[in-house]
């Protein structure tokens, strides 16, 4: 930031106020910190999600030291899903990986809160997660750096058109990790129960189990509704392996 100060001169008998530009720097010293956000069980939430949106906040004083969203590719699935972890080994520092760097000054041994939202691009599946910790002016945080976990599923209704009593609500459904990493039998990735729900108000008039259709993270099955009328439709996903769990609901209508 640029500040101006004030030089006198003396020319001629007559003093001469004059602006001398000056640089002022904030005090502290400047601090880096990377946020890697992982999506629970699965891998790193970045770009193709629309990323998670990271937040370190000073907690004696609720100010915010920095923000941003994580950018990049979900990582390595050899590093992170497929091997042995080893102590100090490296997950997620690697080309692309998707991450948000954290740049701020700090005077004094501070606490903060780490936080993150994600992933932004799906509200239905946004949960929060965050850290508290103590951090030493200069002393950077690289390489896996803090790692904040997010438990979860995106789950979206691709079709569930309107429909009569006789035929059902054929409901179409995908399923994904949080990163955006696919689900299907046998895979890296299993998804246990899926259900297709229809609602009138907070009372369940019909269930059904969705099944794999044969397309990658796309499940499918028929619910049928007991009388014509106006319902939501609620799709749950379970990933009871990995302790994630995902919802969505939209309005259907049975004629």
């Amino acid at each position: 930031m640029k500040r101006m100060e004030i030089a006198l001169f003396a020319t001629a008998g007559v003093i001469v106020a004059t602006a001398v530009p000056v640089f002022a720097q904030s005090p502290g010293v400047e601090t880096h910190v990377e946020v890697h956000v992982r999506a629970h069980d699965a891998k790193l939430i970045g770009d193709a999600v629309g990323g998670a949106f990271v937040t370190v906040t000073e907690t004696e004083t609720g100010k915010v030291l920095a923000s941003g969203v994580t950018t990049g590719g979900t990582g390595d699935t050899r590093l992170i899903i497929r091997s042995p972890h080893e102590r100090y080994g490296n997950l997620f520092d690697t080309p692309g990986a998707a991450g948000f760097q954290a740049t701020f000054r700090l005077t004094r041994p501070t606490e903060v809160e780490v936080s993150a939202v994600g992933p932004l691009d799906y509200p239905q599946a946004t949960v929060r997660a965050s850290k508290t910790l103590l951090l030493e002016p200069g002393a950077n945080i690289g390489g896996n750096g803090i790692v904040l976990d997010l438990q979860g599923l995106i789950v979206e209704v691709l079709d569930a058109p309107p429909a009569s009593v006789d035929a059902g609500v054929a409901v179409r459904a995908r399923v994904r990790m949080l990163c955006s990493c696919a689900t299907e039998p046998g895979s890296l990735w299993t998804i246990e129960r899926i259900t297709a729900r229809l609602m009138e108000g907070n009372d369940v008039v019909a269930e059904a189990s969705l099944q794999y259709s044969g397309q990658t993270s796309v499940y499918s099955g028929t619910v049928r509704a007991p009388q014509p009328g106006a319902y939501t439709l609620v799709v749950a996903a379970a990933d009871t392996d990995g302790d994630n769990f995902g919802a969505v609901s939209r309005p259907v209508s049975v004629r």
